[in-house]
C-alpha cells in the first residue's frame, strides 16, 4: 500500500466517524476525498456507494438496536425512493445543473443546526402522512441516484425540520434510507462495478473502523442538540463538496 492510499484510508476513516455519528454513510465526503487524491472518475462513484452501504449499514444496525428508529416514518419514504434511485442512477445529468442548488440548500440547513439547534431539538415530532411521504421519498431517491450518494444527507435535516422525527431517531431512519438507496443506485449502475479500484478493501476496512467510532460516540455522548450540531458540520462539509 503506497503513501497516497494510506493517507486516503485515514481520511476516509475520519469522514466515516463523523458522518456515521448522525446516521449518514459519508458518500459525499468519500467522493471529494477520492477526487482530490486523483482517482479516476469512473472509480469514484461506485467505490463511494460501496463504502456508503458499509458505513450506513453498521449505523442502521446499531441505531435500530438502540431504539433510534421509527418504521412508520421510514417505510413510505423508502418504498418510493428505492425505484427512483435505481432509475435515476442510470441517468447522467450535467453536474452544473443540480450541484449549486443542492449546495445552497445544504448550507442553509448547516447554518441552522450549527447555530440554532435548540429550535428543532425540543420540537414535538409526528410521522408524516403517506400522501406527503411517498412523493417526497421518490424525489429524495431520485436525488440520491443522480448524485451518487445515499440520500440521507437530504432526508435527515428534512425529518427534523418538518417535525417528522426527533434528531436521534432521524439518525437511524437516515441510515436505513441510505442503505436501500445506495444499493438501488449501485444496481442502476451495475456496469460500474467493473471499475472498482483494487485497493478498495483498504478503504472498506478504514470506513468500518471509523463507523464503529462514530456510532459509539453518537450512542454514548450525543444528546439531541449534539446530534444537530454534528449534523450541521456534516451538512456544511457536504455543501462545500458539492460547491467545489
Amino acid at each position: 500500500m503506497n503513501e497516497t492510499i494510506l493517507i486516503l484510508s485515514l481520511a476516509i476513516a475520519g469522514a466515516a466517524a463523523l458522518y456515521s455519528s448522525v446516521g449518514h454513510g459519508g458518500a459525499s465526503a468519500y467522493i471529494a476525498l477520492m477526487a482530490l487524491a486523483g482517482l479516476a472518475p469512473e472509480e469514484v462513484r461506485p467505490a463511494a456507494l460501496v463504502l456508503n452501504i458499509l458505513v450506513a449499514g453498521l449505523g442502521a444496525w446499531r441505531f435500530i438496536r438502540a431504539g433510534r428508529f421509527d418504521w412508520r416514518v421510514f417505510w413510505p419514504f423508502a418504498v418510493t425512493a428505492i425505484p427512483a434511485a435505481f432509475l435515476a442512477g442510470r441517468i447522467d445529468v450535467p453536474e452544473d445543473i443540480y450541484r449549486p442548488l443542492l449546495a445552497a440548500a445544504l448550507a442553509a440547513a448547516a447554518i441552522r443546526y450549527l447555530f440554532w439547534p435548540t429550535i428543532d431539538a425540543i420540537k414535538a415530532s409526528k410521522a408524516p402522512s403517506a400522501v406527503i411521504a411517498l412523493p417526497t421519498g421518490a424525489a429524495l431517491g431520485a436525488l440520491a441516484g443522480l448524485t451518487g450518494i445515499g440520500g440521507g444527507v437530504y432526508l435527515s435535516p428534512l425529518l427534523v425540520f418538518a417535525g417528522w422525527a426527533d434528531p436521534q431517531r432521524a439518525t437511524g431512519i437516515a441510515a436505513c434510507f441510505i442503505v436501500v438507496n445506495s444499493i438501488a443506485g449501485l444496481a442502476g449502475r451495475a456496469s460500474s462495478l467493473a471499475a472498482l479500484p483494487a485497493y478498495l478493501p483498504w478503504f472498506m476496512a478504514a470506513a468500518m473502523i471509523g463507523a464503529l467510532i462514530g456510532t459509539t460516540w453518537s450512542l454514548r455522548g450525543l444528546d439531541k442538540r449534539g446530534v444537530l450540531r454534528v449534523l450541521g458540520v456534516v451538512l456544511g462539509i457536504a455543501a462545500a463538496a458539492l460547491a467545489a
